[in-house]
């Protein structure tokens, strides 16, 4: 196995820690992510920076499978961190995996 591409999974906290359409963020080698719990328990995690002028978007509000950032109102969709139209770009995701309660962030 090559350990420089192994994928390690960083166990982060419970579901349990999270409200409902709320957010939490961890800190991983110096970067703020983001931790969102959906209204069905689904967990999606970004960098906790909107590609416009870097707002939090953990302070943002969560709705369907999106987040709009606390700034400038930039709506940003939780699978694959694209701005929604006619705003431009992209807030990087991390993959994030729930087993049981357990919640899991995917780090290199």
């Amino acid at each position: 196995m090559d350990t420089a591409t192994a994928t390690l999974w960083k166990h982060i906290g419970t579901i349990d820690d999270i409200p409902r359409l709320g957010s939490r963020t961890v800190t991983t080698d110096g970067d703020d992510i983001a931790v969102f719990r959906l209204a069905d328990d689904r967990v999606f995690a970004l960098y906790d920076r909107c590609p416009h002028k870097a707002g939090k978007l953990s302070q943002g509000i969560v709705h369907g499978e999106s987040v709009t950032c606390p700034l400038h109102n930039w709506v940003i969709g939780l699978t694959d961190g694209q701005a929604q139209s006619p705003d431009e770009g992209c807030a990087r995701t991390v993959p994030a995996r729930l087993d049981g309660r357990s919640i899991f962030l995917e780090v290199s």
